[in-house]
């Protein structure tokens, strides 16, 4: 089996020489209502509703109510305009073409007052020859058609059978239609979202004049070969010829640290020509594989590739070059139905830890690379190695993915179709055609991307029913689904990259859903392919209500951001848990009941009697509640990846919903809107450890497993101690001998009944005592200090009111928290407002008396800011 990477160089140009000329059009336009009351200078990139708040004709558009005061922007049918010189003479050109890298959505394109074409797919490239059209002084104009009333308008044309769902439900506050419309799904509103459908140029647009020819694009694939052990590079050129004769010349393609240097001649015939190249690589030569942070380094080579042609024309392009495979393992496992489900990357399976990425901002012109870089190192810090770009958003800008790269975080890659059935009239078909071939052609060469997916949930909406279709039309919708995904996406996706696994959906049962024709009965199979699993009504310290399943691709708990970052959109009357706001922001059901519900199962309910204070009070809780819930349902799935138990187990994935906000409001997210963690997130930087000890009781017995995630077995020691909720001080501690770890494995190392432990630490009861136990090792490599609850929080006995005092000091770059405490103290949790920063822990169980912690600023500030903004908070404050 020959397993591939392909590298994508972007659009290769000849620059500003004799056979090529670039002129960008970003910067400012004009834009007018559909009525031209109002017209305004806007950017591009960027849309409509981001122009206007700009110009200070409306107010924060997240600020309170105004996602639904400011619907009438998204109904209305905006006009974009701009003249322009052409710095050139425009006659010198054998063509010209007007380039959009992106669109959203629907729009006539007018150049001088000529249509020269239309727009209907946020995902796609848009190229228009402007040859015969374009002048030296040029006046571009974008009719913008109302995304809401175009999708309306395809649903109502498609008249011979409805494709649900219509509408999302009532509490998402959202528009209709959205699987009509070839746009951000989510932007028509989602259960964590608004409802935003913008309008606008949101990426690149640009002139572009050429004689002879233009290199479109080329698409390198790095093939390693199993017979002869080597690498090659197979790459495909792809020109515009507009010379009427013929042209030669030669390639040259180096890669100067790999020792590889090789040259070609070519004949390009006029028209549109591909050109396919076979590179060896050196094998003398030792190649360094990119790996997942975390395994080991994210090496890449610099490339160049000169291509010297008649008449002079030269154009060279460098890239970075990166050499791993992947494969996706579904194979019988002994003692077990089905099959498995993991990733081999470069050969060794790998337990992918992470979670699941939606769009950053509902306006994607205030995505910024810093700020995707600071989401994105929050991911590798908090030691995970996988994003799952989800299906109702957006394939990514480019930095997200050069980022990745660089990080090692693994993307698991959804194309964009999201809990809908959707339609496959020939417009659409060819639409979806035209995205996914030019996604893959963009994306592929990174080296982060390890699998595409078809869509997100649509195999479950089709046959759990979700839209309550009859039986006797369900044929109908399978076709459907099947020609979409199948005959087309996949279809697109086996001839453009075999380099990497693609599967039609999530959760899925993989091969077996493809055995079953492409949809299986129960697609939450615990046996097959990824499950998503959410339960809210359950207590989510039992472990045993959560599935042993091979790959768990989505799972989670809501929680409220912090008040810091909801005062910034709120007014005083909005805080409290109940407020018209506080419903207001929840777009899940019943969700801020089910959140409570959650916290009651082991903690009471705030009890101050200042409003504001009992709101602050119980933020806190839903964040406590959601890192418990997550980190048990966690440690679950990390301890379940070497054992089969009940026929269920080698658990090799787990992903929890979702890592990012798009706005100020409750969701699954670990991560506030612009970054700042949530007491989840602190959580996770010790449950996806490369070196973890899980506890846990079942019948009345404790158990301690060891999973690790490394590349080699350790010697090891496990040290397990019991507090009193009443005494800083143990009052029993104990070592094992050391132990061999095994690499990449989850093995229990600890059995004790929790009757024979309590009465082993004198005076211990469930309700009085708690347990710590952490991994040491011979090297620097530990594990976190893990614990274990053997009571409901608000059962427990002896647990006081902590004071804790913090003094802060500067060290370089960073700042020491130098913590004491008058009592042990669970859940302590250090904030410092809206100062942008992380600390090196936080939301701890406190078992010392001192305790030193870091804080790392990601904008300037100082120490006496930082102690006027500090505010500890443990447990026992709220009552």
């Amino acid at each position: 089996m020959r397993l591939r990477l392909l590298f994508l160089l972007a659009l290769c140009r000849a620059g500003p020489t004799a056979f090529g000329r670039s002129l960008s059009l970003r910067g400012s336009w004009r834009i007018r209502s559909g009525n031209g009351s109002l017209e305004l200078p806007g950017r591009v990139p960027g849309c409509v509703h981001s122009a206007l708040f700009q110009r200070g004709l409306i107010q924060d558009l997240y600020y309170r109510f105004n996602d639904l005061d400011y619907r009438w922007i998204s109904l209305d049918n905006w006009t974009y305009s701009k003249k322009f010189k052409i710095p050139f003479n425009i006659s010198k050109w054998q063509k010209v073409n007007l380039i959009f890298e992106g669109v959203d959505t629907v729009a006539k394109v007018l150049l001088n007052s000529v249509p020269i074409g239309k727009t209907s797919n946020m995902f796609k490239r848009y190229s228009f020859d402007v040859t015969s059209v374009v002048r030296d002084v040029n006046s571009l104009e974008l009719r913008f058609q109302s995304p809401v009333l175009y999708a309306a308008q395809q649903s109502k044309a498609h008249s011979n059978y409805s494709v649900p769902p219509d509408c999302p439900p009532p509490v998402q506050k959202g528009q209709c239609h959205v699987n009509f419309i070839r746009k951000e799904q989510s932007s028509f509103g989602w259960d964590w979202g608004p409802s935003f459908p913008t309008q606008g140029i949101w990426k690149d647009v640009r002139i572009e004049a050429y004689n002879i020819c233009r290199l479109n694009y080329f698409v390198f694939s790095p093939i390693y070969d199993n017979h002869t052990q080597g690498w090659n590079l197979e790459i495909e050129s792809s020109f515009d010829v507009v010379s009427s004769k013929p042209i030669s010349g030669q390639v040259m393609v180096a890669i100067p640290e790999l020792q590889t240097q090789q040259s070609y001649s070519i004949e390009l015939q006029p028209g549109e020509r591909i050109v396919e190249l076979f590179v060896k690589i050196n094998k003398n030569v030792t190649i360094e594989t990119w790996w997942p942070h975390g395994h080991g380094n994210q090496t890449g080579y610099n490339m160049t590739i000169l291509f010297k042609l008649d008449g002079g024309l030269s154009i060279e392009k460098s890239a970075k070059v990166y050499f791993r495979t992947v494969e996706l393992i579904e194979e019988p496992i002994e003692g077990s139905q089905g099959l498995s489900f993991y990733f081999k990357i470069n050969g060794l399976p790998i337990f992918l830890k992470g979670s699941n990425w939606i769009p950053a901002d509902s306006f994607q012109d205030r995505v910024t690379s810093d700020l995707l870089r600071l989401l994105l190192q929050s991911v590798v810090d908090a030691n995970m190695n996988t994003l799952r770009v989800w299906g109702g958003g957006i394939y990514e800008q480019d930095e997200f993915y050069r980022l990745c790269d660089e990080l090692g975080i693994m993307v698991w890659q959804d194309f964009m179709f999201a809990c809908a059935l959707y339609p496959t009239n020939q417009d659409f078909l060819n639409s979806v055609r035209a995205e996914v071939a030019y996604q893959i052609r963009r994306l592929k060469y990174h080296p982060s991307i390890i699998i595409w997916g078809g869509n997100n949930e649509n195999e479950a909406a089709l046959m759990m029913n979700w839209y309550n279709i009859p039986a006797r039309e369900l044929h109908t919708y399978i076709k459907d689904y099947v020609v979409l995904y199948v005959k087309n996406i996949r279809k697109i996706v086996l001839a453009e990259d075999k380099t990497r696994p693609f599967i039609i959906s999530s959760p899925t049962n993989g091969a077996e859903s493809v055995k079953e024709g492409w949809l299986s009965v129960n697609p939450y199979d615990n046996n097959f392919g990824d499950v998503h699993f959410y339960d809210y009504t359950s207590d989510c310290w039992d472990w045993k209500v959560f599935p042993k399943a091979r790959f768990v691709s989505e799972y989670g708990y809501q929680s409220w951001p912090s008040f810091s970052t909801l005062k910034k959109v709120s007014s005083k009357e909005d805080w409290s848990y109940n407020s018209k706001f506080s419903l207001h922001r929840q777009h899940h059901a019943d969700g801020n009941s089910e959140m409570l519900r959650q916290v009651e199962f082991h903690f009471t309910l705030p009890e101050s009697p200042d409003p504001l204070q009992a709101f602050k009070d119980t933020i806190y809780l839903t964040q406590v509640t959601q890192a418990q819930c997550v980190k048990i349902e966690t440690e679950f799935y990390r301890r379940s990846r070497s054992e089969i138990v009940d026929g269920q187990g080698y658990t090799m994935g787990a992903l929890y919903w979702q890592l990012n906000d798009i706005w100020q409001a409750p969701s699954w997210a670990s991560l506030e809107y612009g970054g700042k963690w949530k007491m989840l997130h602190y959580f996770a930087r010790h449950f996806f450890a490369p070196l973890l000890p899980v506890g846990f009781e079942d019948q009345d017995v404790f158990f301690i497993y060891g999973v690790s995630d490394l590349h080699s077995d350790c010697k090891a020691k496990l040290t397990v101690k019991v507090h009193t909720w009443s005494s800083l001080e143990p009052v029993c501690s104990s070592e094992t001998d050391h132990f061999v770890l095994k690499a990449g494995q989850a093995v229990l190392l600890y059995k004790e009944p929790v009757p024979v432990l309590l009465e082993n630490c004198g005076n211990c009861t469930r309700q009085s005592c708690v347990v710590s136990f952490y991994l040491s090792t011979d090297s620097q490599l530990g594990s976190p200090t893990n614990y274990h609850f053997l009571s409901s929080l608000s059962e427990s006995v002896g647990l006081r009111k902590a004071y804790i005092t913090a003094i802060i000091s500067q060290q370089g770059d960073t700042f020491a928290f130098d913590l004491e405490t008058s009592a042990v103290a669970p859940f302590v949790w250090l904030d410092v407002g809206s100062i942008p920063g992380r600390f090196s822990d936080n939301g701890f169980l406190m078992t010392e008396e001192t305790r030193t912690v870091l804080f790392y600023p990601w904008k300037p500030t100082s120490k006496s800011e930082l102690e006027q903004s500090l505010r500890v908070t443990s447990l026992m404050d709220i009552y």
